[in-house]
């Protein structure tokens, strides 16, 4: 896959988060370390005490999913504010699955795999 210059690659799973840009051209990838943003976690819980079962993910399950709404959410800020043009995601799959959730329009048009 050509990725144009200036390309945004962001790197998740359930507990962490890296940004990096191509700082080089389409044929010669050359992945630069951004600034680690903070990540603020979107609580999607309601907020009342539960059981764990397979209908309840326990806590640890709902921290990596608030974790992932995090990054949705920064991820969209980035692309409506202009600052992402071009963008590949990189997630583990339950991490993935719950990014989609929440991707803005504008970010779906700028997502290039």
């Amino acid at each position: 896959m050509l990725l144009p210059k200036g390309t945004t690659v962001a790197v998740a799973d359930g507990e962490k988060f890296n940004l990096f840009r191509n700082s080089g051209d389409e044929a010669n990838l050359t992945l630069t370390a951004m600034p680690e943003p903070d990540i603020e976690s979107v609580n999607k819980g309601s907020g009342a005490s539960h059981q764990s079962s397979s209908g309840n993910p326990d806590d640890s399950q709902a921290a990596e999913d608030g974790f992932a709404g995090g990054i949705a959410g920064l991820l969209n800020k980035r692309v409506l504010d202009g600052e992402i043009s071009d963008l590949i995601i990189i997630a583990a799959p339950r991490t993935l699955g719950e990014l989609r959730k929440s991707y803005h329009k504008k970010l779906s048009d700028v997502l290039r795999g």
